[in-house]
């Protein structure tokens, strides 16, 4: 039994086969998969995709990127959406100092309000965080991030860190790079991680684990991420898999 924490299901790589990728994964023993809805066009499909697979779910929130295009009309929007039943979360969301298309005094100001707003809703948040670890970190802080708690998407920065997350009632969700073999910082992660915080992720289509990096990722892959930590902390993959879905449902407020 597996848990895909954060996927993409509604991008356009999965247009023209998303029903068959949805069976693999079921068929891999994905029970539960999160779509994550991160602007105008990805939102919509990722209710759309929650209202029609009973054990899907969605969350919804504004991309870093493209901070700069988000009204308050978006946010809003996005408050309102967080009543719907199939959404968990408020995400994802955060920093990004890779790409330069949003400045970063907006992406701060856009997380800030996201923050907010997720706890005006009572609602987890999401975190994506490229090259901005400590930025996060402080903002989370400042906000008082604690009271709701979250998930540090994708986490693939060094184990120092990992206590601040603890510490303010995060969860650490693994993905593909963890398989990577030039990735040494999640592998150390994999291992430090207390059990109850951990959780699994594909992020499908981007960052398909070893041995299909550099493909398109799919949610029956976050097995090959269960397998690899599991190999990592000297467990079987069920020991991983019902460990992390357990966190996941917990996390996620779902009852099955």
């Amino acid at each position: 039994m597996l848990f895909d924490t954060h996927v993409h299901l509604n991008a356009k790589q999965f247009e023209d086969d998303r029903e068959k990728t949805i069976q693999r994964a079921y068929d891999a023993g994905v029970k539960n998969m999160v779509v994550v809805g991160f602007d105008r066009e990805t939102i919509p499909l990722a209710i759309e995709i929650a209202e029609s697979y009973p054990a899907i779910y969605a969350a919804v929130g504004w991309h870093p990127v493209d901070a700069i295009d988000m009204t308050e009309e978006d946010l809003k929007w996005i408050e309102q959406l967080s009543f719907h039943p199939k959404v968990v979360a408020i995400g994802e969301m955060g920093l990004d100092y890779h790409w330069d298309k949003s400045p970063r005094d907006i992406q701060k100001e856009v997380f800030r309000k996201q923050i907010a707003l997720a706890k005006k809703v009572n609602m987890p948040i999401i975190i994506h965080n490229r090259e901005a670890t400590e930025d996060i970190i402080k903002i989370l802080q400042e906000e008082n991030a604690k009271e709701i708690g979250g998930i540090m998407h994708c986490y693939n920065d060094s184990v120092k860190y990992v206590q601040d997350c603890l510490d303010m009632n995060f969860y650490i969700s693994l993905g593909g790079p963890v398989t990577f073999k030039n990735a040494p910082l999640p592998k150390e992660v994999a291992k430090e991680v207390p059990l109850d915080r951990l959780l699994i992720e594909t992020d499908a289509p981007f960052l398909a684990p070893h041995p299909n990096r550099g493909k398109r990722n799919e949610p029956a892959y976050v097995r090959l991420v269960a397998e690899q930590i599991a190999s990592l902390r000297d467990m079987s993959v069920e020991e991983i898999g019902e460990i992390t879905t357990r966190n996941a449902r917990q996390f996620f407020n779902i009852n099955e």
